[in-house]
Order: structure tokens, then C-alpha cells, then sequence
């Protein structure tokens, strides 16, 4: 009997074994591999291939990966794919929101559910169909790419398995192609003309669909922002249109212009209302109802205000009464008209008079005090009552040195310092003394003055439609100021 012995005689008993477990582990791992690499299915693979060969000759298909060096094109084509972009075999380029506008409703990943209350199109689920291929292509391309990178392609096995893959994707590019000519070329069979009336009652027509398209049938509103108040100007205010139109021949003539004060947009929107508001107090003055109402208001109110004052009212309402006879008079109507047009009053009218030429420009002067005033009123040394004196006695000097210089010592500007000798210290006291209760009531008396201006200057308050109808808004807006100050005077 032979006695081999393979290790050397100095070798260990413990080394020997080690030596030889190692050999037998090792043996045992190229068995197991070679036996796994053994164990594919070569028939049924066989058989995919002759199948995929007789029904796609002569098909022009996407450019195949022809070497195991080609799979790194495929791992790296997955980076456009995973952005939601898919090639077409035939070279076109789709993507997810070109299938979305071709078929609403279909979200990648998702299935058709069975208890949808709308049922898919065919359309919509055979997009979806492609969707999912596409996730199977991707993987696929995953596979291959790292197959590649894994393994060597050198040994025969491994490049058969290369190639079935390779074959595999070639199939599914070309299902790709035929879904694509199927569910989303205009020629297929899914894009026939429909009638209107089949297309509304169908129930599988798309309410996604039929949203985007009235969509585009209807207008933007914000296009009608800019439109609308002027379309609504040129409807309901047409006594305003007729004078706006006519400021380009004929312009309004004006002493001041108070856009700012009485909120409106434009000069010429002013100017044009001014011209409307000039009408309705013409109109509304012809009654003389009207007429006596509007100045015993003015009397009263101005009476209230001098009592609130500790003032007496009687040399004010001679003065008031003198000036109303004045007025009733052929030839001192006349005579106002001459005197107020050499101060650039340019219409005769109740606006024009009373509320631009006498109000507003009394609380222009009060805004702007002369210094004198102010230095009296300042002067912490004084006491309320020599202020008080002191700043009647300043405003009566400068009203009776205008009076001198008038060129009619008996016309209305005459009577209107007689009146104002009255009021404007008592004002003047007011706007800037100590007596916070008068103080109060005079700025109260000049806000509804301002208040009623805007609101005979704006569309909402009243209407530019014809004259009597302004004449109406604009006298029940001046009783209702008037009402106010009144309740205000008495509480």
C-alpha cells in the first residue's frame, strides 16, 4: 500500500489541519458555483426568443445595446428617465405632462380603483398601462447596467444572460412603440370625432378634460377691471358723460380747483362735476322753499354756534338780515355779481358763494393763522380771557382795514365783514383756544362741511343721471349735515 505525503514533515498536526480545511472550503464553493450556473431554463428562454424573432423581422427599433461595454449608456440614460422622459423606439420624445394633455386623470403609480365612482376611459387606463411599463424598463435598464459593473461578461454564461436581457428590453421597447401609436398618436382609433351632444351625455367623458376646455372659452375677469367703472360712468351717470365730453370745446371755468379736498381722481373729473353740482343748485334755488329753508338753517346754526360761544347773536342777525334784503334786490344782485367776479368767483351760485368763496377759504385762513394771532394765542403769560380779547380785537382791525378799501361801502362784501366781525373770532377762538368744548364743536361744524363737499362729489352719494335727480340727493344731503350739526349744537 502507497503512503503519499503531501505536506512537508515539519508541518504541525495543527497547521495540517487548518491547511486542509482551507483546500476542502475552497473545492467546495467552485462546485456549488459551477452547479447554480447550470440551473437556467434554456427551453423557455429558446422558445422567447424564436417568438420575438418571427413577429418583429424588419421592425425599426430603438438603438439595442449590441456589447456588454454599451451598459454604462444604460445606467446612465436612467437619469433622464427617472425625470419623468421617455424615448419613443422611433426616436420622439414624450413626457409625462405630454401624456397628462392627451389624457386627464391618469397619476403615475396609481391603479384604476373598483370603486371609482367615474370610470376610466381606455385612453386613461392604457396611458396608465404605459406608465408602468416604463417603470419596468426602467428596472430592466437597472438590472442590465449592474449586471455589467458586477460581473465579467468574458465568460459564456454571463454573456448569454447579458444578451437576454439586452432581448428583453428590445420587447419592451417595442410594446413601448406600439402603446404610444395606440393611446397617444392622433391616428388612432381613440381620437375619432364624437358629436357634441354624445360627447356631453357620455358618462366616460372626462370632467378634467371638459374643465380645461371651458377654461379657455372663458375670459379673464381681471381683463373687465379697468373696463367696468368707466362702463358703469357712461350707464348711470350720463349728465356727467354730456359735461365731460363737452369740457373739449367748452372748458368750465373755475376759481380753484379742490380735487384733493373732495377726493377725485382728475381735475377734469372736478371740473365736470363742478359744472353738474352748479346746475342742481340753480335748479334746486328756483324753489323758494327751498331758498327761505336754507337760510334760516344757516342762520340758526351760525346763532347756536355764537351762543355755544357765550356771545350775544343780536348784532349778528341784523347783520344776516340786512345782507338777505340785500341780496332779493335787482340791482344788488347786480352788484354781488360785479364784486365777486373781481375776486374770481366765476358762477353765481350757492356752491360757488357760500360754500367755496366764504367756507372754504375761512378754514384755508384758519389752517394758516397770521402770526400776530399765534403770538397772542401762544403767549403763556396771558390769560384765556385776555387771549380771547386780544385775538377778537386782531381780526376786527384786519376785517374793518378790508372794509375801507372796498370799492362799495354798501355791497355784499360789505355785509359779509359785518357778519364775519361777528363770527370769525369766535371761530378763530375756537380752531385755536383753550375752551376744549367749543374747540370741539367747531371742528365738528367743519368736518360735516367737508364731508357733505365729498359726498355731492362722488357717484355712490349721488346721482349724475339728470338735474332734478342731483337736485333731490344734494338737498337731502345738506339737511341731513345740517340735522347733525344742529343735534351736535344743542346736546
Amino acid at each position: 500500500m502507497f503512503n503519499f505525503n503531501l505536506l512537508p514533515a515539519n508541518v504541525s498536526t495543527s497547521q495540517k489541519v487548518v491547511m486542509i480545511s482551507v483546500t476542502t472550503g475552497v473545492a467546495l464553493l467552485g462546485i456549488l458555483a459551477s452547479y447554480l450556473s447550470r440551473r437556467k431554463i434554456r427551453p423557455a428562454r429558446h422558445a422567447r426568443l424564436r417568438g420575438y424573432n418571427s413577429t418583429t423581422s424588419g421592425r425599426r427599433t430603438r438603438n439595442s445595446i449590441r456589447s456588454p461595454n454599451d451598459a454604462m449608456s444604460v445606467a446612465n440614460s436612467r437619469a433622464s428617465v427617472r425625470s419623468g422622459r421617455s424615448i419613443s423606439p422611433g426616436g420622439s420624445v414624450y413626457t409625462t405632462t405630454d401624456v397628462l394633455s392627451y389624457a386627464s386623470g391618469s397619476t403615475r403609480g396609481g391603479a384604476p380603483s373598483s370603486h371609482s365612482s367615474v370610470p376610466l376611459t381606455p385612453q386613461q387606463l392604457g396611458v396608465m398601462g404605459m406608465e408602468k411599463l416604463d417603470d419596468v424598463i426602467n428596472i430592466w435598464e437597472d438590472a442590465l447596467a449592474a449586471h455589467s459593473l458586477g460581473n465579467s461578461t468574458s465568460h459564456p454564461e454571463d454573456a448569454e444572460f447579458f444578451r437576454e436581457i439586452q432581448n428583453l428590453l428590445e420587447v419592451a421597447y417595442g410594446l413601448q412603440e406600439q402603446s404610444e401609436l395606440l393611446f397617444l398618436d392622433e391616428r388612432s382609433c381613440l381620437f375619432r370625432t364624437q358629436p357634441e351632444v354624445d360627447q356631453q351625455l357620455d358618462p366616460n367623458f372626462d370632467s378634467a378634460e371638459s374643465f380645461a376646455s371651458a377654461l379657455d372659452q372663458i375670459a379673464d375677469l381681471r381683463e373687465f377691471e379697468d373696463f367696468e367703472p368707466e362702463n358703469e360712468v357712461q350707464i348711470e351717470n350720463p349728465l356727467y358723460m354730456n359735461t365731460l365730453k363737452g369740457m373739449e370745446t367748452n372748458p368750465i371755468p373755475c376759481r380753484l380747483i379742490r380735487s384733493e379736498l373732495v377726493h377725485v381722481a382728475s381735475d377734469n373729473e372736478y371740473l365736470a362735476k363742478l359744472h353738474c353740482i352748479r346746475l342742481a343748485f340753480h335748479h334746486m334755488f328756483r324753489d323758494e322753499n327751498v331758498s327761505k329753508w336754507v337760510a334760516d338753517t344757516g342762520r340758526q346754526i351760525l346763532t347756536d354756534l355764537l351762543c355755544l360761544g357765550d356771545k350775544d347773536p343780536k348784532d349778528f342777525i341784523i347783520c344776516y338780515e340786512r345782507m338777505l334784503a340785500f341780496m332779493q334786490e335787482p340791482l344788488g344782485w347786480s352788484q354781488t355779481e360785479l364784486e365777486l367776479s373781481e375776486r374770481g368767483v366765476k358762477a353765481m351760485t350757492f356752491f360757488d358763494i357760500v360754500l367755496d368763496f366764504i367756507i372754504l377759504d375761512a378754514f384755508k385762513d384758519l389752517e394758516c393763522p397770521p402770526g400776530s394771532v399765534m403770538a397772542v394765542v401762544n403767549n403763556r403769560f396771558l390769560s384765556n380771557g385776555f387771549k380771547e380779547t386780544a385775538l377778537g380785537t386782531a381780526i376786527w382791525s384786519v376785517l374793518r382795514t378790508k372794509k375801507r378799501m372796498l370799492k362799495f361801502s354798501d355791497g355784499f362784501m360789505a355785509y359779509f365783514y359785518q357778519i364775519s366781525e361777528q363770527i370769525s373770532p369766535l371761530m378763530a377762538w375756537g380752531f385755536f383756544g383753550n375752551d376744549e368744548n367749543l374747540k370741539e364743536v367747531c371742528h365738528y361744524f367743519k368736518s360735516q362741511v367737508i364731508d357733505f363737499l365729498c359726498d355731492i362729489f362722488n357717484f355712490q352719494k349721488v346721482r349724475y343721471t339728470i338735474v332734478e335727480e342731483l337736485s333731490e340727493d344734494i338737498l337731502r344731503l345738506m339737511k341731513e349735515r345740517a340735522s347733525n350739526i344742529q343735534i351736535k349744537f344743542s346736546a
